[in-house]
């Protein structure tokens, strides 16, 4: 059995991707080819806002995104310990410190509770994580934001495709930004991402950013990166952008009859939806006190299992300067011990996923 069976996709759409890919090697623009903007524009279009910037990867989308809000040495982003380390990672290479806010333990997502508190005359932005395929509590955390006047980038690497309050991820913030790693809910053949913004100040910044600060030829104003998205990237996002809808409904059909499934079996707790909330289930996480155990029975039984972000971020070597040490942020720590995705894509059969909760069942 496959974690996420990417090869299921391809059957469907192989034909036209080749297809695709054959008329970039006929133009051999591999470069900014006309296959980004058109790309640009529909996924725009598809989140429903003015401005989308593709980029090399969901890391540098969130890079641009900070270098955009001219965030450097001594300021403070709001973030939470419970991420992939790109989150984090971002701020400190731009020498800004991470300020951490623990998590909700229903959704596993920033508890905005706790932003107000975190936030100092040093607070620049707040970046909350829409983790796992749903969107974080952005009305909330927008109100908090506007109120210091504090722009909101949302880290939507793995919620593309998904609803808050029925406004699609990536387009609920001052800026959005996502990933199209392969295993991401829209994800492409390699490394790449995307911003998304109705600002327009800030899209013709991060357009700069991502070609080395570049705004006309030969004319570099800002400090940038080399973050373009490949064209052969663009034109396989393309096609798969034609069936992305129906993969976030069948994904949001798999992870309700995962919750159907194993809601009765004692000692594993299912992912929590927030009211106002879809999720296109990036990942399916449940918890469980006995996660070493019941991901060796899963293993025994040829199913694949993950356990995500099992050291928070906070106790990463990498943020040693910090000085956080266990139990500053109690539910990411209970969270990252206990925590276990199963196999979920948007083929998945009812039958792989009725003998993964059988084979569950038996254990716990």
């Amino acid at each position: 059995m496959q974690f996420i069976d990417l090869a299921a996709q391809q059957l469907r759409i192989r034909d036209k991707i080749e297809t695709r890919i054959r008329k970039v090697l006929d133009h051999g623009q591999y470069i900014m080819g006309p296959e980004v903007r058109e790309l640009e524009e529909k996924l725009a279009g598809f989140v429903g806002i003015n401005h989308c910037i593709s980029c090399s990867s969901g890391t540098d989308a969130l890079l641009i995104a900070l270098m955009a809000l001219d965030i450097g040495p001594g300021d403070e982003v709001i973030t939470v310990p419970y991420t992939w380390i790109s989150t984090a990672e971002v701020i400190a290479l731009l020498n800004a410190k991470p300020v951490f806010v623990d998590i909700q333990p229903d959704t596993f997502n920033m508890d905005p509770d706790l932003v107000e508190s975190a936030i100092s005359p040093r607070t620049r932005a707040i970046m909350p994580v829409s983790i796992y395929g749903q969107c974080s509590d952005m009305t909330r955390i927008n109100a908090i934001a506007a109120r210091h006047n504090i722009p909101v980038i949302e880290d939507g690497a793995q919620s593309f495709g998904a609803t808050h309050q029925g406004k699609k991820s990536c387009g609920l913030s001052t800026i959005g930004c996502t990933s199209f790693f392969p295993s991401k809910p829209l994800g492409s053949y390699g490394d790449g991402g995307a911003i998304f913004t109705n600002d327009d100040g800030l899209t013709e910044k991060m357009r700069q950013i991502r070609v080395h600060g570049q705004k006309v030829k030969h004319q570099h104003p800002l400090v940038g990166i080399n973050g373009r998205l490949d064209t052969l990237q663009a034109a396989i996002l393309l096609e798969k952008l034609v069936v992305f809808p129906e993969e976030c409904r069948l994904r949001w059909e798999a992870g309700e009859r995962y919750n159907k499934l194993l809601s009765h079996i004692p000692g594993i707790k299912v992912p929590a939806i927030a009211e106002g909330n879809d999720s296109v289930y990036a990942q399916y996480t449940i918890l469980t006190e006995h996660r070493n155990n019941v991901s060796d029975v899963l293993k025994d039984e040829g199913i694949p299992s993950v356990a995500y972000y099992a050291v928070p971020v906070h106790l990463q070597g990498a943020f040693s300067n910090l000085g956080h040490k266990p139990g500053d942020f109690p539910v990411a720590e209970r969270v990252a011990s206990q925590c276990l995705s199963l196999p979920m894509y948007p083929y998945i059969s009812k039958e792989d996923q009725e003998r993964i909760v059988s084979t569950l069942r038996s254990e716990v």
